[in-house]
């Protein structure tokens, strides 16, 4: 199984037995699995996942059809040779065994005889005989007889048998040549995924492309983030599966897929990347699977493409280098500039944060009223401290020349 490690260089390490691995420092050997991140979809499409300890085997043989169909080539070639040539030399045996007992073998050279099939003295005889009616060639050297019954009904037998082994085989490896798995390879995506500003809002991007001039019809794209969780009630959920909105409401996931898109995921509140900052991005373990599906124009069959990126080729603060330009006549494409990116400015925080600084921005104009009437009443306030002041001073004033009229 492939393994995808952060950092640049790869450590192999010798194989342990459980005790020993069991005896090493719980520090040491958290920090090397937090560098390891086993990928859920490998880059080519492949699903990294076994199947072990299935019991109930006898289920791949109540639809032994699809079974063959995926089977691997040279499994599959060697079962189509194998049930033809037992057939013919099942079939074969039973031609002999009739000659046998009717006692052709004793009277191949007596004229007068009739056998139940002409020309046929031995087991390679009757082989080839087998061959040439399961396959109707008919050289006319060996023909049954109208004095045989019992060749005729096997002459019946062989045909409609021959004819459901010939159905089934022919329809299993037509159905295998034209799987549209080969289809996939020329739908490329982008080696990394980027994160940066767009229209104002920190959106998440990756690109994908058709090399073939033959279009995919009705062509969609999904996105789904893999992840490991534990719910509030304490259950463990591993490799969690959440949709990433690539723009399902707006229809925006339906591609026409001429010439490379850039698919764009806005971080919103209803993103799974709503609170993560490019500090935290490296810190977190999760893959970001990416499906495109879609009709092949030729055939009608529908095909699938699929990829993933994992933290390490999430690039924060890129953007995807255009690669359509403008041309006499037509648009070219360059898909030497497919995959490149370039740095463009972008802040380090999360949508969450970046919201937050958003709404201070605006709450100035809430802050404005009450500033106002905590101004006014500081203003009263010092009005009636200086009221009460010249209050008190008058009051003294007049005290004072009730005194000095007295006097």
């Amino acid at each position: 199984m492939d393994q995808d490690v952060e950092s640049p260089v790869a450590i192999h390490q010798p194989k342990l037995p459980k005790q020993a691995r069991d005896d090493l420092p719980r520090h040491i050997s958290r920090d090397r699995t937090k560098r390891k991140i086993q990928r859920y979809v490998r880059k080519d499409g492949k699903c990294n996942v076994h199947h072990g300890n299935v019991r109930e085997t006898y289920r791949y043989l109540t639809d032994i059809f699809t079974t063959l169909v995926d089977l691997k080539w040279r499994f599959n070639l060697l079962i189509f040779v194998m049930v033809y040539t037992v057939t013919w030399l099942f079939f074969g045996m039973i031609w002999w065994l009739i000659a046998y007992i009717r006692g052709d073998m004793d009277h191949i050279e007596d004229p007068s005889w009739t056998p139940c099939v002409t020309n046929l003295n031995g087991f390679v005889s009757a082989f080839l005989f087998s061959i040439e009616t399961e396959t109707t060639i008919g050289y006319g050297y060996r023909v049954i007889t109208d004095k045989c019954p019992e060749g005729i009904i096997l002459l019946l037998i062989q045909s409609v048998l021959g004819s459901i082994v010939n159905a089934f085989m022919v329809g299993c490896m037509f159905v295998k040549i034209s799987q549209p798995k080969k289809r996939a390879e020329t739908l490329v995506f982008s080696t990394h995924a980027v994160i940066s500003m767009r229209d104002g809002k920190l959106c998440l991007m990756f690109r994908v492309g058709d090399l073939r001039n033959s279009h995919i019809v009705e062509a969609s794209i999904r996105a789904k983030l893999i992840k490991s969780k534990q719910t509030s009630e304490g259950e463990f959920i591993p490799l969690n599966q959440t949709d990433i909105n690539v723009g399902y409401y707006t229809g925006d996931d339906r591609l026409f897929l001429v010439s490379p898109l850039i698919i764009s995921h806005e971080i919103n509140q209803q993103s799974p990347f709503w609170e993560i900052s490019k500090a935290q991005l490296p810190k977190e373990e999760l893959e970001i699977v990416v499906i495109l599906e879609g009709m092949v124009e030729a055939t009608g069959m529908t095909c699938q493409a699929r990829s993933s990126y994992i933290t390490s080729e999430i690039l924060w603060g890129y953007r995807f280098t255009p690669v359509l330009t403008l041309e006499d006549g037509f648009y070219e494409v360059d898909y030497n500039s497919f995959h490149e990116t370039y740095e463009t400015s972008t802040p380090s925080l999360s949508a969450k944060e970046l919201a937050e600084l958003a709404s201070r921005a605006e709450m100035p104009l809430s802050w404005s009223v009450s500033s106002k009437l905590n101004q006014h009443a500081e203003l009263e306030t010092e009005e009636e401290e200086k009221n009460q002041e010249e209050q008190t001073e008058r009051n003294g004033d007049v005290a004072n020349l009730e005194n000095e009229s007295k006097v």
